[in-house]
C-alpha cells in the first residue's frame, strides 16, 4: 500500500517536523509503504477540503504521478473534507484518527481488545455517515424490524451502527464487571498492583519483559501493545507484586479511543504505584511526558501530586556519554526518577528497590497477642506481612509486624469472624 503522509502544520505544541515523523511511524506501524511525505502550512483550515486549492492540486498530480492509492492526512478531517478530498485525489483518505483506528484493529488479540477498538470504530464510522454521500440515499422498504417504508439507507446504516453499539457497550460492561471481580480477588490474596504506562514506544514492554522475564510483544513500533498484559514480579526484599503493561498514549488519542479503553486504563487507576516509563532519548521527551500527565489527569490522578508515581527515565543506552552523565546526575537529586535502559537491564535492580522502599513506607507496624490455638492466623501474618519481631509465653505468641493498612483492616475482620 502506497501512503503519503501529510501535516496541516497547525497543530500547536510541536515542531511540524517531529509531528511529521511521528506520523510516518504511525503509517509504517501498519506496514504502509510511505512515498512521500510533506508539512503543509495553512493560513487557515478550508471547510471544503481542509487544504487550499494550490495544495489540493499539486497534490493531485503528485498522486496521479505516484499511483498512490491511499493518502493519510495527520489532522482531523469532517466528513465533508474527507469526501471531497477523495473525490479530487481519486483515491482513499483517511485521517489521523481513522489510521490509529486501523492500528488498533490489527493489534488488539484479546476478546476486550477487539470490543474496545470496534466501538472506537464504529462511534468513528457513525460520524461519517452525512449526507452529503448520495450512495447513502437510496431508499428502500423496510423489514418491520428494522424501518418503515421509505427509509433511507443512510438512516437504516446509522441504525445498524446504533445498535451494535449498544451491543458492545453492553458486552463491555460484563468485561469491566468480571476486571473488577479479578481485582477483588487481587486484593484477597492480595499482591500490591504496578501499572506501567507512557507514550506509544518509549519502552513499557521491553521493560515487563525484562522484569517478568516474559515475552509480550516489545518492537520498535507505535502502539505494539494494546492489550493489558499482567505477571507477578518477586521484589528484592521476597515481596511479590503483579506488574501490568497497558496500551501506549499518544497525542491527540480520538476521544473515541480514550473513551473505549477506559476499561482497560482502570488497571492504572487501581494500581499502588505507577511507572510513568519515558523515552529519555527522544528529542520530544518533555511533550511526551505532557502529553501522558493529561491523559493520567483525565482518569483522575494528578501525576503532580501522585505519591505512587515513579518516572522510568528509559533508553540512556541511547545518550551520549556527557547527556548520559548529566542525567544520571540529575536523577540522583530527584528520588521520583530512576535512569533505565530497558533493552540492556542497566538501572532495573534500582527501579525494584525504589517500588520495595514505596511499598514498605506505606505499611503500618502492627502488633499482635495471639493464642498458641492460633496458627492458621500466624501463618496468614508471615505470608501477607513482614514479622519484625516475635516473642512467646506459655499462653500466647507476641508478633511485631509490617503490614499494608488494608491488610491490617482484613486480618482484624478475619480474627473477629473465627472469634465470633
Amino acid at each position: 500500500m502506497l501512503s503519503p503522509v501529510l501535516r496541516d502544520g497547525m497543530q500547536p505544541g510541536r515542531p511540524a517536523e517531529a509531528r511529521l515523523a511521528e506520523a510516518v511511524g504511525l503509517a509504517r506501524a501498519i506496514d504502509l509503504t510511505v512515498v512521500h511525505a510533506e508539512t503543509v502550512r495553512l493560513s487557515r483550515r478550508r471547510p471544503a477540503t481542509l487544504f487550499g486549492r494550490g495544495a489540493v492540486e499539486t497534490f493531485q498530480e503528485l498522486i496521479a504521478a505516484e499511483e498512490i492509492g491511499l493518502t493519510v492526512v495527520d489532522a482531523s478531517l469532517t466528513p465533508i473534507q474527507q469526501r471531497n478530498l477523495e473525490r479530487a485525489w481519486s483515491c482513499k483518505v483517511i485521517d489521523r484518527t481513522g489510521l490509529i483506528l486501523e492500528i488498533f484493529g490489527e493489534r488488539a488479540r484479546t476478546r476486550e481488545g477487539q470490543l474496545q477498538v470496534e466501538l472506537a470504530a464504529l462511534t468513528y464510522q457513525r460520524s461519517r455517515l452525512v449526507r452529503s454521500w448520495t450512495h447513502l440515499e437510496r431508499q428502500r422498504g423496510g423489514f418491520g424490524f428494522l424501518g418503515g417504508p421509505g427509509e433511507s439507507q443512510l438512516e437504516m446504516d446509522r441504525r445498524l451502527i446504533g445498535d451494535r453499539i449498544t451491543k458492545i457497550k453492553r458486552d463491555l460492561e460484563e468485561v469491566k464487571r468480571t476486571r473488577a471481580l479479578h481485582r477483588r480477588a487481587r486484593r484477597r490474596v492480595p499482591y500490591p498492583v504496578v501499572a506501567l504506562v507512557g507514550y506509544t514506544n518509549a519502552g513499557k514492554s521491553t521493560l515487563f519483559n525484562r522484569l517478568t522475564r516474559a515475552e509480550v510483544m516489545a518492537q520498535d513500533l507505535l502502539f505494539a501493545t494494546l492489550d493489558p498484559t499482567m505477571r507477578a514480579v518477586r521484589l528484592p526484599s521476597g515481596r511479590d507484586i503483579i506488574l501490568s503493561d497497558t496500551v501506549g498514549f499518544i497525542s491527540d488519542l480520538p476521544t473515541d479511543l480514550v473513551a473505549a479503553f477506559r476499561a482497560t486504563l482502570e488497571e492504572v487507576q487501581e494500581a499502588d504505584i505507577v511507572i510513568h516509563v519515558r523515552d529519555i532519548s527522544h528529542p520530544e521527551t518533555a511533550a511526551q511526558k505532557q502529553d501522558v500527565d493529561a491523559v493520567l489527569q483525565d482518569l483522575g490522578l494528578d501525576p503532580a501530586l501522585a505519591d505512587g508515581l515513579i518516572e522510568a527515565l528509559n533508553k540512556i543506552d541511547l545518550l551520549e556519554p556527557a547527556s548520559r552523565e548529566q542525567l544520571v546526575s540529575q536523577a540522583e537529586r530527584e528520588p521520583d526518577q530512576i535512569p533505565i535502559s530497558a533493552a540492556m537491564g542497566e538501572g532495573c535492580p534500582d527501579l525494584l528497590a525504589e517500588i520495595d522502599r514505596r511499598l514498605a513506607a506505606a505499611r503500618q507496624v502492627a502488633e499482635y497477642r495471639l493464642g498458641h490455638d492460633e496458627g492458621s492466623a500466624i501463618a496468614w501474618l508471615y505470608d501477607h506481612g513482614e514479622v519484625l519481631g516475635r516473642r512467646e509465653d506459655e499462653a500466647f505468641s507476641y508478633l511485631r509486624v509490617s503490614l499494608d493498612p488494608a491488610d491490617i483492616s482484613r486480618f482484624e475482620r478475619m480474627r473477629a469472624r473465627l472469634n465470633a
